[in-house]
């Protein structure tokens, strides 16, 4: 296929909202758009933000008391009315409710493939919500999930393990690709962390850096017993958070439990545009979650030349090899700390790993992974014109 695509991206959660899939859905519109393709973003409504990108649609949204985030109604004349007259060739969403429904209705409506990327391992965030045994949520989510991949010509997974939790429980073996998100590399290359140091002063001390929501699925708790440790050896060892989110006063309180409340800084928010500068200003790249379908931030992380040490977990181990861009370990404070220490104080390992870490970076343009998934948009066309949808075994494993 020669001619340039116009793909309609379908979300939940769009700018001015800061989280993994509003990065994945903007870096790959640049990129798609770099390359002439015509994309159009369809999301939640945002009260007081203007949008500075053009063909971004919104659909209503409620407030949820609790959460920084809205719930979006998936119902508007405008969009139904707009839609036909983009000539679209594949609608992608990136969610299997809400406006993700939406997406699919929409397809179905119009004759077009649908695309799902799979970017959320929700059993794993649902066992942190709902009241009820794993196997219990795991079992309902993935069905539910199952049913909307039905519907679809194909699926993205943006990380090998989501692959596999796919095969696995999903049952769905074909028409199923990894496309990790990629990232544009020059910013982080480019950026200068000396006036985040001077910000902060930091001097001679050792910084570590994490981001990410403030919020229990993202394991913060392990990360700051694990500074606790690492401080009572390393007094000029500093912590530096990115991000905001509903837990961020109880782990403030935990830094003053752990007696590290001046190590640790908690920067809120920080523009997109400027976290190439925080990255830069820092030692080492430290995470905790267990989460993750991707190891996006920590891509980035790694472009800005940073070497990480963090839990052994997916998203994060398919893009870290332990001992070539950082060290892996499991799930307890105790050997995260033990990790940190080991590459602060061995100075060989730490350039070592530093090397290993702005090299594989070079694998993850995001410009590569956008030509991914114009082949992907391609192949659902044609399963598309065949009348051809992603088929899921019976004999799938259900959970224990």
């Amino acid at each position: 296929m020669t001619d340039k695509l116009h793909i309609a991206h379908f979300t939940n959660t769009y700018k001015p909202n800061v989280n993994g899939v509003v990065r994945s859905v903007s870096t790959f519109r640049e990129a798609l758009t770099r390359m002439g393709n015509l994309v159009f973003i369809f999301g939640q409504d945002a009260d007081d933000y203007e949008d500075t990108e053009p063909f971004v649609f919104r659909y209503p949204a409620i407030g949820i008391p609790g959460f920084d985030y809205s719930a979006s109604v998936p119902a508007s004349n405008f969009v139904n009315k707009l839609l036909p007259s983009l000539k679209l060739d594949v609608i992608h969403s990136n969610h299997p409710n809400l406006i993700g429904t939406a997406a699919a209705n929409k397809a179905k409506d119009l004759d077009l493939p649908l695309v799902f990327t799979f970017h959320t391992n929700y059993v794993e965030y649902g066992q942190h919500y709902v009241p009820f045994g794993k196997a219990f949520v795991e079992d309902i989510i993935v069905d539910a999930l199952v049913r909307y991949i039905r519907r679809c010509q194909h699926v993205v997974t943006p990380s090998d393990s989501i692959k596999q939790y796919l095969e696995k429980y999903g049952g769905i073996t074909e028409r199923v690709t990894t496309v990790p998100t990629g990232i544009d590399p020059a910013p982080f290359q480019q950026a200068d962390g000396g006036p985040v140091r001077e910000k902060y002063g930091w001097g001679q001390d050792r910084v570590l850096i994490s981001i990410g929501r403030l919020t229990k699925e993202k394991n913060w708790g392990t990360l700051l017993s694990a500074v606790g440790l690492v401080a009572r050896d390393h007094s000029n060892v500093r912590l530096a958070i990115l991000g905001d989110g509903p837990q961020r006063k109880e782990l403030e309180e935990q830094t003053r439990s752990l007696g590290i409340a001046k190590n640790v800084v908690f920067t809120g928010l920080v523009p997109f545009e400027n976290v190439p500068n925080y990255l830069k200003a820092a030692d080492l790249f430290c995470f905790a979650s267990v989460t993750e379908t991707q190891g996006l931030v920590t891509m980035e992380a790694m472009a800005a030349g940073l070497p990480v040490v963090a839990v052994d977990a997916p998203g994060t181990h398919d893009e870290i090899t332990h001992g070539q861009q950082g060290l892996l370990t499991e799930n307890d404070s105790q050997a995260l700390a033990q990790a940190i220490d080991q590459v602060l104080q061995d100075e060989s390992l730490y350039r070592r790993l530093k090397a290993g870490a702005t090299e594989k970076a070079k694998s993850l343009d995001m410009m590569i992974q956008a030509k991914k998934m114009v082949d992907v948009y391609e192949q659902a066309i044609e399963d598309k014109k065949a009348n051809r949808f992603v088929e899921v075994r019976d004999d799938r494993v259900k959970a224990n």
